[in-house]
């Protein structure tokens, strides 16, 4: 109790003297100085400051200045003195930041974790604050553990500095990466638990962890691979399947993750019954024609959501921007069966006021606009919409293209279309090295630029180089020669053709030559393609020419100048341009000697079609069909010969290896050819769903077919293996081995044939 009361007396001692030491006499300020400054300018204190010169000072002001000056954060300490009229704040400043400093960093980037640091506050020449480091180094730990590195630690150390500075030091020690070591699904029943796991991005690791990387927990990661497992039971017909809760746990070492999910199965429902209701602005039996459910299905929770979509874009084509369509279930649990009703709303019938463009800071607004096939003052149109970005998109000059709608302020029945894209580089300097069992050794580089001054044309010079081809060629595109979509294109190349290290005869061709070309686009997938070159070939033969090479010269000479028509048609409906899974394109070409030496003509054809199966497995089958002639009397020059054998034709033979042998054992080619492929692709084990590494199985089959002999389908050579292709950071890679099937006598075979990086 006397202890009590000491301390009491004390307590009110310490407030009288700190209430007399504040306590000021008000006055009328004459003058205010500021002394301690060192870094800081006498003016921002004074901004700061809530009195001015002529205010009368009291208690109370002096204690609003100094709550002002303290919320700065610029001071460590703050006192206000009085000399006669005379209010003196003095401050001692806090230090700055001279230098932030982060070591033992290799998995994370200095420069990425300092910027880091900056959004939290922490950069040199700010202010220190021990509250903002320690918020640094908690967010340096953020970053690792996203990485998976749940061991790592930092060790901060602040080194005062000369002139009110400080030195900020990070010390990481990173730690091994936690793996995932194993993944339990808790309650399947009528779902194997292993199926489920093999639909997760997420693994206890297999044998290209180290490339994919999915044995690396991440939250994120784990929130997509629940959402994988919900849709993988609501599309089944488990319409009522529920995650109960999910445990992440880690070892004492911070190495080992195990993770269990709960789940609870459910009932599976089939539908019984499938209704529409609201406004019907569309025939009911064309609505009907979209939803992709019938009675006696299994319900499908991406059916059902495809449906809605299907019906909004139907109703978003007429112009409705704000349709609705949502499904109802009626579900019978004792039956375990559930009817769906549709209930649709279209809304108000809805106008584009405006179209505007942003995110361009390089590309010009009318390379963008002329892709657009919405247009000011139109209905909206939810296909032209989506038919916009896809052009956008194809462009291949910006990283991301987003079309958004936004309702115009103050009325019901219009929008504005805004486009927002992100550009990328589109100018590109190549170099590589290539291999392939055809070509050897080859030597690349080309400096393009796809959009030129944002022009949206195209300008490119390329140099290839190999022991049987060499090309050097130069292009300009420009794909709006007229405002309707014309394209026109200049092209010159200078090429030398040495074939006599592929046994297909000892000569040597040399061309140079130069031309223009159109392209007028006749609908969305269809292009109608015409070009004259102009073209001047040299012919150099070998110490012991045969005979249908010398018959060549005595007919054409040894040089020869030609006019090259250029004539063809393509439809692409392809889902992508390098790794489609569904769609095909088509084309259909005739190149003609028109004038000059050269009489001859060659038409070719190209189908291509793919088939997504099950899964990621894709099914391509593509046939390659050409036949040439000379005219006005004269043949077909032996070098427009078509070939077959090897890569991109029948797999298993020598490359151009098929057909005919010329007097001196050569591979003469023939005027026609016929090539038929069929492949299986598939994501490579291991590798998820990533489909730039694929293999698979194939069958090939073909051959070359002179004019003499005619086509024969029983001479197609036809063979069968496996393949291997990996579009690398490096270039693309491609690897087979065949079976020839029905090989005969003097054919060349080669099992194993790759190519590595882009062979000209």
């Amino acid at each position: 109790m006397r202890l009590s009361r000491i301390a009491k007396l004390l307590l009110a001692v310490l407030a009288l003297g700190a209430a007399t030491a504040h306590a000021i006499e008000p006055f009328t300020i004459r003058d205010i100085r500021v002394e301690g400054l060192q870094r800081t300018e006498a003016g921002t204190v004074f901004s700061y400051l809530p009195v001015r010169v002529g205010d009368r000072l009291d208690d109370e002001k002096s204690s609003q200045a100094l709550k002002a000056l303290f919320a700065t954060g610029f001071f460590k300490d703050v006192r206000i003195e009085v000399q006669g009229d005379v209010m003196i704040v003095m401050v001692e400043e806090r230090p700055a930041v001279a230098v932030v400093d982060i070591s033992g960093t290799k998995d994370i980037e200095k420069d990425s974790l300092k910027k880091a640091l900056r959004d939290n506050g922490l950069a040199e020449g700010r202010i220190f604050d021990r509250a903002v480091v320690e918020r640094a180094e908690q967010e340096i730990k953020r970053q690792y553990l996203s990485r998976g590195r749940y061991a790592a630690q930092v060790t901060t150390t602040i080194t005062p500095l000369e002139r009110n500075r400080v030195g900020v030091s990070f010390v990481v020690a990173e730690g091994e990466i936690a793996k995932i070591r194993q993944i339990n699904i808790v309650g399947t029943k009528e779902i194997r638990e292993k199926d489920l796991l093999s639909e997760l991005n997420l693994s206890a690791g297999n044998w290209v962890s180290w490339y994919t990387k999915n044995d690396q927990y991440s939250k994120a990661k784990l929130n997509a691979d629940l959402e994988t497992i919900r849709s993988y039971y609501l599309n089944r017909g488990y319409l009522e399947f529920n995650i109960e809760s999910t445990q992440v746990s880690i070892t004492p070492d911070k190495q080992d993750i195990f993770i269990t999910i709960n789940v609870t199965e459910g009932q599976k429902y089939k539908i019984t019954e499938v209704k529409l209701a609201g406004e019907l602005l569309i025939p009911e039996a064309e609505v009907m024609k979209l939803i992709d459910i019938k009675p006696g299905d299994a319900y499908s929770g991406q059916k059902v959501a495809d449906a809605s979509k299907k019906i909004v874009d139907r109703l978003g084509s007429e112009g409705y921007a704000f349709a609705n369509a949502n499904a109802q279930p009626e579900i019978n649990k004792e039956k375990a069966e559930a009817a769906f009703t549709f209930f649709i709303d279209p809304g108000r019938r809805v106008y584009v006021r405006r179209v505007n463009v942003g995110g361009n800071t390089r590309t010009k607004d009318v390379v963008i606009r002329r892709e657009l096939r919405q247009m000011e003052g139109a209905y909206y149109d939810v296909e032209k919409l989506n038919e916009s970005k896809k052009r956008l998109d194809r462009l291949d000059y910006f990283r991301e293209v987003t079309i958004d709608t936004p309702p115009v302020a103050g009325t019901t029945d219009q929008v504005d279309v805004s486009v927002n894209i992100t550009e990328k580089p589109t100018g590109a300097i190549l170099a590589g090295i290539g291999f392939s069992s055809a070509d050897k050794l080859s030597v690349s580089g080309s400096v393009s630029q796809q959009n030129f001054m944002g022009t949206g044309n195209a300008v490119s010079v390329q140099a290839n180089s190999s022991k049987v081809n060499k090309t050097y060629s130069a292009s300009y595109t420009n794909p709006y020669y007229t405002v309707d979509g014309v394209s026109r294109g200049f092209d010159a190349y200078f090429r030398t053709y040495d074939p006599d290290s592929q046994n297909l005869g000892d000569y040597r061709l040399r061309t140079i030559g130069a031309g223009v070309r159109f392209g007028y686009p006749l609908t969305n997938i269809d292009t109608l393609t015409f070009g004259l070159n102009p073209e001047h070939s040299k012919l150099t033969l070998g110490s012991t020419p045969p005979a249908r090479f010398t018959n060549f010269v005595a007919a054409y000479g040894n040089s020869t100048n030609t006019l090259l028509g250029t004539l063809s048609w393509s439809r692409d409906t392809r889902d992508s341009g390098l790794n489609p899974t569904e769609g095909g394109v088509q084309s259909l070409a005739l190149d003609s000697g028109i004038a000059g030496s050269l009489r001859y003509y060659r038409i070719t054809y190209n189908h291509a079609r793919y088939f997504t199966v099950f899964r990621d497995a894709v099914i391509a089958l593509r046939a390659d069909a050409g036949i040439g002639r000379g005219t006005s009397g004269k043949p077909l020059p032996f070098y427009k010969n078509f070939y077959a054998g090897g890569l991109g034709t029948v797999r298993g033979f020598r490359q151009s290896s098929l057909g005919p042998k010329d007097s001196n054992g050569e591979y003469m080619g023939a005027e026609g050819r016929l090539v038929l492929n069929a492949e299986y692709l598939m994501p490579l084990p291991g590798f998820g769903r990533d489909k730039s590494i694929r293999w698979g199985a194939f069958v090939d089959g073909g051959n070359v077919f002179s004019q003499g002999a005619g086509f024969k389908f029983g001479d197609l050579r036809w063979s069968s293996g496996l393949m291997l292709d990996w579009t690398s950071p490096f270039g693309p890679l491609r690897f087979s081995y065949a079976f020839p099937m029905n090989k005969k006598v003097g054919d060349a075979l080669q099992r194993f044939q790759f190519q590595v990086g882009n062979v000209f």
